[in-house]
């Protein structure tokens, strides 16, 4: 019985599988870093594509999260004291 080996997308080029005696690694070109052992081929792949995606996560866009907290009613207004949020109850007034 053969297994199909995944194919990945060109977000990968960057990256390779290498397979050792020990088990698979991947290997990011970008750094030369590698990752592993793998006891499969696609538990490497998986491991890549988790990675790719929290790097994903990690460079989100700042307006993203400020559209968020709009969505959800966060107040923008973070008191200096304190550094609680904002209320609604009362008019915040800096006091020079």
């Amino acid at each position: 019985m053969t297994r199909a080996i995944p194919t990945t997308s060109a977000d990968f080029d960057h990256t390779r599988i290498i397979e050792r005696p020990d088990g698979y690694y991947w290997q990011d070109d970008v750094d030369g870093r590698e990752y592993g052992p793998f006891q499969t081929m696609l538990e490497a792949a998986a491991d890549m594509q988790l990675a790719d995606d929290e790097a994903a996560d990690a460079e989100a866009d700042p307006d993203d999260v400020r559209e968020t907290g709009d969505l959800l009613g966060v107040p923008d207004w973070v008191d200096p004291d304190t550094g609680h949020l904002a209320d609604d109850e009362r008019t915040r007034i800096d006091e020079h």
